[in-house]
Order: C-alpha cells, then sequence, then structure tokens
C-alpha cells in the first residue's frame, strides 16, 4: 500500500462522510469559521453550552478535503461534554504533533486515524482547522457569558 492510499483510507473516507452527522447548530452560544490560505478549505464551527460550561451539541459546516472533513468529525464525536481547557489543550497538542513538536498523539480519541497526515505538511492546517475553530468558538462563547452573566 503506497502512502497516499494510506492516508485516504476507506476508514478516513468513512469518518470524512461521518462529518454530515453533525449539522449546523440552529441556535448556538457561539459560532467561528476558520479558512486555509494553503489550500482554501473552509470550517465552521458552532457550539451549544451546558450551564456547567460544557459542550452539549456541536455542528460543523465543512468544506474542506477528506482529511479535514475526518477530523472535523473526530473532533465532533469526541467533544460532548468537553470543556474550554479540554478543547484548547486538544487544538494545541494536535498542531504540535502535526509539526513534529512532539511525537505522541494528542489524547482525543480517534485521531490516530490521520497520523499519517503528519508526512503530508500541506494538509495539516485543513486538519487542524476544526480544532482551531471549536477552541475560538468556546473564547467567544466564555465572553459572551462574562459579559451577559
Amino acid at each position: 500500500m503506497t502512502a497516499g492510499a494510506s492516508l485516504y483510507s476507506i476508514d478516513v473516507l468513512r469518518m470524512a462522510a461521518s462529518v454530515a452527522n453533525f449539522p449546523p447548530l440552529a441556535m448556538a452560544d457561539a459560532t467561528e469559521e476558520r479558512r486555509s490560505p494553503t489550500c482554501g478549505s473552509r470550517m465552521t464551527v458552532s457550539l451549544r453550552l451546558d450551564e456547567s460550561g460544557r459542550i452539549a451539541a456541536i455542528g460543523l459546516d465543512a468544506k474542506a478535503c477528506a482529511l479535514g472533513q475526518a477530523a472535523a468529525a473526530i473532533l465532533a464525536q469526541g467533544a460532548m461534554g468537553a470543556d474550554r481547557a479540554a478543547i484548547e489543550q486538544a487544538s494545541e497538542a494536535w498542531r504540535a504533533y502535526l509539526a513534529g513538536e512532539v511525537d505522541t498523539l494528542p489524547n482525543w480519541p480517534g485521531l490516530a486515524l490521520l497520523a499519517a497526515g503528519r508526512d503530508y505538511p500541506a494538509r495539516h492546517p485543513s486538519m487542524r482547522l476544526a480544532f482551531e475553530a471549536a477552541a475560538a468558538a468556546f473564547a467567544r462563547a466564555s465572553a459572551e457569558r462574562t459579559l451577559h452573566g
């Protein structure tokens, strides 16, 4: 099997297709979009938080390659109940892993599926978008809650 084949395995493609299980939220506490200037991918993440500030619902609008969509679905599948710190830590750990700064995958269920993407730097921005947008949405929601009590 070639490296490209393992990068776009049937499991990655199935995960990418599962992004449809997380449609954008009509009533979100915060929504943030991130774009990749490298490839043109766009990811919008909407969050609804519970009373304790944890994710109660997540919605995605993914206009990205299969790797970006798979990363978004992996984020969404593990996001329920996560707090801001968990999302920010996962986002930074995923960035550091892809950049080769650390050799350990982030503690986020399912990211091992995309580990082969580390060898393809041109794909990194797309694979980070959902995590970055979720962290930004959390920051926005937290700011709104602070402002409005």
